[in-house]
């Protein structure tokens, strides 16, 4: 992995939206259809999301891509 601390970053800011809208990793999964284990390797770190997963999970989140992306400050906390 190359860049280790964003991927954390990254995990953080995807948990915190999650969180906000009060679902499980299930239900994230489920709205994004993806795998619940692929939501929880990339809250953990454990992998990078590809762009499809991103575009997927943006959809769910009901996001714009460029506003998942925005995790700037959840990298400057951790």
């Amino acid at each position: 992995m190359k860049n280790p601390a964003s991927v954390e970053a990254f995990g953080v800011h995807l948990r915190k939206l999650r969180e906000a809208r009060g679902w499980s990793q299930q239900a994230l999964a489920d709205y994004a259809d993806v795998a619940k284990l692929t939501v929880q390797r990339i809250e953990h770190a454990k992998g990078a999301p590809t762009l499809d997963v991103l575009v997927s999970l943006a959809r769910a989140l009901q996001l714009p891509l460029r506003e998942l992306m925005d995790f700037a400050e959840a990298a400057a906390i951790a």
